[in-house]
C-alpha cells in the first residue's frame, strides 16, 4: 500500500477515491450521470460528487456527495449552504443566493439500522437537502432540485466499486 499512496501523491489526477462511495448505481437511473473528484493538493481524494441529471440534458436533478472525515469541502460556515447545493446551483447556472434556514435530524429506519438524516432546510424551497454520517464517518449529502427527497431513496443507495471513478 505504500507504494500505492507514493505513486498517488506523485500523480496530478486522483487514481480514485479510498473508500466506498454511496450513491446510486447509474445502471438503475435513468437520465445522464456525471461524476466529480476533489482532489487534495498531495493527490489524496477528498470527496467525490455524483451528479444525475434526469431532465435529458437540462441540468441536473440531484446531486450526491461523499465526503471523508477531514475534507475542506465538509467546513462551511453557519448559514452556509452543504458542497453539494453549492455545486447544484452552480450547474443549474442559478447565482441566487442560498442559506440554509434551520436543519432537523429525523431518524429513518434503513432495513435494520436506524439512520439519523439531517434535513437541511434552504431558502430557496425548490431544492430538498438531506445529509447522514455513514459508520465510517464519511458524510453523504443528497441535494435535489424540484423533487422531495423521501425516506425510501436511502434504500437505493448502495456503494459503487472504486473502479467506476479510476482517472487516467
Amino acid at each position: 500500500m505504500g507504494d500505492m499512496s507514493f505513486l498517488r501523491r506523485r500523480s496530478a489526477t486522483p487514481a480514485g477515491p479510498d473508500f466506498d462511495v454511496l450513491a446510486m448505481d447509474p445502471g438503475d437511473w435513468p437520465g445522464n450521470l456525471g461524476a466529480g473528484l476533489l482532489p487534495a493538493p498531495d493527490g489524496t481524494c477528498q470527496g467525490v460528487f455524483l451528479r444525475y441529471d434526469l431532465f435529458g440534458g437540462r441540468g441536473p436533478a440531484m446531486i450526491i456527495g461523499n465526503l471523508p472525515e477531514g475534507s475542506p469541502a465538509r467546513e462551511v460556515e453557519e448559514g452556509q449552504v452543504p458542497f453539494e447545493v453549492a455545486q447544484l446551483l452552480l450547474a443549474l447556472e442559478n447565482d441566487e443566493e442560498v442559506t440554509v434556514v434551520s436543519t432537523e435530524d429525523v431518524p429513518v429506519m434503513q432495513g435494520d439500522n436506524l439512520l439519523i438524516v439531517r434535513r437541511v432546510k434552504l431558502s430557496e424551497s425548490r431544492i430538498s437537502c438531506v445529509q447522514f454520517d455513514r459508520s465510517d464517518n464519511v458524510l453523504v449529502t443528497i441535494a435535489a432540485w424540484d423533487r422531495p427527497i423521501t425516506d425510501d431513496l436511502y434504500a437505493l443507495l448502495k456503494p459503487l466499486p472504486a473502479e467506476l471513478f479510476q482517472q487516467g
